[in-house]
């Protein structure tokens, strides 16, 4: 079945017949990207055990219940699970009608976050504090919705037939749409969440086939707003002092390189085969700090070497290569558009997570994409995936 009538199988857009249909035999489970799906679990029961890992003997943090942290993780995950299922079954088309809505919410909140009713943690004033002890980081949902935003005015007027590619008013437009959070963002100062969001316009604009003129001049507005910041004094003590550690990691070992240095004692000496998993003589020992969230990687490379760091490379390689398959493979420019955001999203981040614990990149404190303990990182990764199952599951089937 081809054409029109195969989204009547889908059971998605106008012909929405309710969950029934959802489940129908040769509908979802079909059109479903199972290695991405199957991926995105292995990734997050993967991390469960790291964190338990971590956080097991840190009686300073787990409240004297060593599956305090295993308890809660599992508890994001099918949260987060539970937001993918909700995700695909609105369709990334029913949420592009939402944009407005979702924008005007992700603002909102991350204004929320410079009032009294933010707070700070490991440094970075990025959080607003809820009931019963559980936080809310704004900016990892913001991200979502600059990819949503931007993919809805960049592919409004090409998907209707009136413009091969998006003019320049449309792109100012978007770009002035991604500029405000950036800016409220960069106030908190979450310097690690603006240049995930940088790097999520810049592939937004290249998947949108917007004239390459854009790309270079954001890449050198970027450049020059860089030495701005520094020069200017916007960045905190402790983000400087990261950069300096970076360029020169014997700067101060016992201070702000502590945790890169450490980071490589536990890697190194993983080997090929890791010391054992609960076997870390280093995360035992609790010798690198953050290690349940932002230095997660870095107990996969203590206790299952190579071999285990690898895996965790290559399940994150698979769901970008899912990714890009689903945006070259769609029909519709804007679902092309919001996959190759969310494939910017997860390779840089993974990239900057990885490279900060091997010490070829400044920390910054981005999580593990489905790994890193936390609960809005693991709604948003999640909530990422359910948009990247909707753009698939609503494609023809001749596609």
């Amino acid at each position: 079945m081809t054409g029109a009538n195969s989204f009547q199988v889908s059971g998605y857009g106008p012909e929405r017949a309710g969950w029934t249909r959802l489940f129908a035999r040769d509908s979802l489970a079909r059109r479903l990207d199972w290695p991405i799906l199957l991926a995105a679990l292995a990734l997050s029961l993967l991390g469960t055990l790291l964190v338990y890992s971590a956080t097991r003997n840190r009686t300073e943090l787990n409240q004297d219940d060593p599956y305090y942290f295993l308890i809660r993780h599992l508890l994001n995950t099918g949260i987060g699970f539970a937001l993918m299922i909700g995700t695909v079954w609105l369709g990334h088309r029913a949420l592009r009608t939402a944009v407005p809505i979702l924008y005007g919410v992700s603002v909102f909140l991350i204004l929320l976050v410079l009032t009294p009713l933010g707070s700070t943690i490991n440094g970075a004033h990025s959080w607003i504090k809820l009931p019963g002890g559980f936080s809310l980081q704004p900016s990892e949902f913001v991200k979502i919705t600059i990819i949503l935003g931007m993919a809805m005015l960049l592919a409004t007027r090409v998907d209707a037939g009136d413009k091969q590619y998006p003019d320049h008013r449309t792109v100012v437009q978007a770009l002035g749409l991604a500029t405000v959070p950036m800016l409220i963002v960069m106030l908190m100062p979450d310097l690690g969440s603006v240049m995930v969001m940088v790097v999520i316009v810049l592939g937004v604009l290249l998947a949108s086939g917007a004239s390459n003129r854009w790309v270079f001049g954001l890449i050198g507005t970027g450049t020059i707003g860089a030495i701005a910041v520094w020069q200017l004094g916007v960045l905190d003590d402790y983000q400087i002092a990261r950069f300096a550690a970076f360029a020169n990691p014997e700067l101060d070992p016992a201070g702000v390189g502590y945790n890169t240095n450490q980071a490589r004692i536990a890697i190194g000496s993983g080997g090929l085969t890791g010391s054992g998993l609960f076997h870390g003589s280093q995360t035992t020992g609790q010798f690198v700090p953050e290690q349940q969230t932002d230095f997660v990687f870095t107990v996969a490379g203590e206790e299952l070497g190579f071999i285990g760091g690898g895996l965790i490379i290559l399940l994150l390689g698979v769901i970008l290569w899912r990714a890009c398959r689903i945006a070259r493979e769609t029909t519709e420019l804007y679902g092309t558009i919001v996959a190759a955001g969310i494939v910017a999203w997860f390779a840089f981040q993974a990239f900057e997570n990885i490279g900060m614990t091997l010490g070829i990149m400044p920390v910054t404190g981005l999580p593990l994409p489905f790994v890193s303990y936390g609960g809005s990182s693991m709604f948003a990764v999640w909530v990422a995936v359910g948009l990247l199952q909707s753009i698939r599951v609503q494609r023809p089937m001749s596609a």
